[in-house]
């Protein structure tokens, strides 16, 4: 799962990061002080996995990860090749979804690079932006298919439909995301790779004490289907910095914030992508955490374990993480008849252990 964490500016993105991946991206209080973009993969900890992997004992603990990506300042006239324009476009689209950090703190020392601090304006900027870059790359995929849907192919008819209607909602300043995939062309979407087309969780940095997003950034959130999360990245980086998880839990607690960022920030992607997790486990092999979209079946999550494995699907033998706990091992769960026999369309529920016979 890769994550983009775009913005202004100046707006805390690489405070963000640091505080998520301790990774030490470089940081200032001018404009571009990242260049390239800063990847940092983190392990996504469950204590459902290592009770689970306690229980079977488990040779040891592989958690699912997050690659956050900490991409350059977005300017106005990005699309046009403003600022890093061009590498910052390029750089979202090779992401799942996006981190949206607005800045809503008033620290003076940190220059705006539009002179005020309005988050609504912020998020309009950049927002209009990769609209305009979609635009562009619309109009432009729109002409080739054109081309191939005139010698009648049914799937390039089917795109080049879809590509008119995107079209249209983009000059009209709406997200390519609001228009439907064609039944007849579902590659369409991939092909175009539209930015507007990513899920958006937008970060609120916010000064020290506060702890609930902005009332602004929150109904934008609400109305255009997104997540919203608050959090003070100079705190957490802070925080991050002192390198004993009890003393910036009190800490956290003195100062009233509830969850460290990285939990934050996480539990909201995977609300955005609607992912959940499943887990594999055995005596003397990995306990391992994997995400699946939410409805997924039993036959892809044994693709996310590996293709073979999905190719060779007999079975899959399931049980509640929970209930694998209590009883105290799977020759326990067999006794009591916990674990379940499913076939290939079983939809996998968020916290499954889950083997593959194959």
């Amino acid at each position: 799962m890769k994550i983009g964490i775009v913005g202004l500016p100046n707006a805390g993105k690489s405070t963000l990061f640091n505080a998520l991946t301790q990774a030490a991206a470089e940081t200032g209080a001018y404009p571009f002080t990242t260049i390239e973009p800063n990847v940092a993969v983190v392990p996504v900890r469950d204590e459902r996995l290592e009770r689970v992997a306690e229980t079977v004992d488990a040779s040891e603990v592989v958690f699912e990860t997050i690659a956050f990506h900490d991409i350059a300042g977005l300017v106005r006239g990005a699309s046009e090749g403003e600022g890093l324009g061009n590498r910052f476009l390029a750089a979202i689209r090779e992401t799942d979804a996006i981190c949206h950090v607005v800045r809503c703190h008033g620290a003076a020392e940190v220059v705006h690079p539009e002179g005020r601090v309005d988050p609504l304006a912020d998020i309009d900027l950049v927002e209009a932006e990769l609209l305009a870059a979609d635009l562009e790359q619309a109009e432009g995929r729109l002409e080739r298919v054109a081309k191939q849907a005139r010698a009648g192919a049914r799937e390039a008819v089917a795109e080049r439909e879809w590509l008119e209607a995107v079209v249209a909602a983009l000059a009209a300043g709406r997200p390519a995301r609001e228009v439907p995939a064609p039944a007849e062309a579902p590659e369409a979407p991939r092909l175009l790779s539209a930015l507007t087309s990513k899920p958006v969780l937008y970060v609120a940095n916010v000064d020290e004490g506060v702890d609930e997003v902005p009332a602004p950034v929150a109904e934008r959130a609400r109305a255009t289907g997104a997540r919203a999360v608050a959090i003070s990245a100079r705190v957490e980086a802070e925080l991050r910095e002192l390198g004993d998880p009890e003393e910036a839990a009190a800490l956290r607690a003195e100062l009233g914030i509830g969850e460290a960022g990285l939990e934050r920030v996480v539990r909201a992607a995977f609300e955005l992508l609607d992912l959940i997790t499943f887990f594999t486990a055995d005596r003397g092999s990995p306990a391992m955490a994997r995400t699946l979209r939410r409805g997924g079946t039993a036959w892809d999550a044994a693709g996310r374990v590996h293709t073979d494995i999905q190719a060779g699907f007999v079975r899959a033998e399931v049980i509640p993480w929970r209930d694998l706990v209590e009883a105290g091992g799977y020759a326990q769960a067999r006794e009591r008849g916990l674990i379940r026999i499913e076939g290939r369309d079983y939809a996998v529920a968020d916290g499954d252990v889950i083997t593959i016979r194959h």
